[in-house]
C-alpha cells in the first residue's frame, strides 16, 4: 500500500484525540476523526475537507483545532487510496 505519514501536532500521550489528514495529489486536505454515532460507537468520519479556492480556511481550522485541545494528535498521511487505508486500517468501532 506505501505511503508517507508525518505528525503535524503531538498531543497527550495517553489521552489525546487524534485527527487524520489525507492528502491527495493535489495536496488538497481531508480530515477524519473518529465521531460518536447514536449506538454508541465511536466511527472514522471525515470531518472538513479542503478546497483549492480557499486552502487557508483548512489550515486555519486545524489551527482553531489545536489552539482548543492542547491534547490533540494531527497526523498527515499521503497514500494511494485512501478510502481503502480508513476501512482496512482504522477501527470502525
Amino acid at each position: 500500500m506505501g505511503g508517507f505519514a508525518m505528525v503535524l501536532q503531538k498531543g497527550e500521550r495517553d489521552a489525546g484525540t487524534i485527527l487524520i489528514v489525507f492528502l491527495d495529489n493535489q495536496d488538497l486536505g481531508t480530515l477524519y476523526e473518529r465521531m460518536p454515532d447514536v449506538d454508541g460507537t465511536r466511527k472514522w468520519r471525515v470531518s472538513k475537507s479542503q478546497v483549492i479556492d480557499n486552502k487557508q480556511e483548512f489550515e486555519d481550522y486545524l489551527d482553531r483545532r489545536k489552539a482548543q485541545d492542547r491534547d490533540l494528535w494531527i497526523v498527515e498521511l499521503t497514500v494511494a487510496d485512501r478510502e481503502r487505508f480508513v476501512r482496512d486500517n482504522l477501527s470502525l468501532t
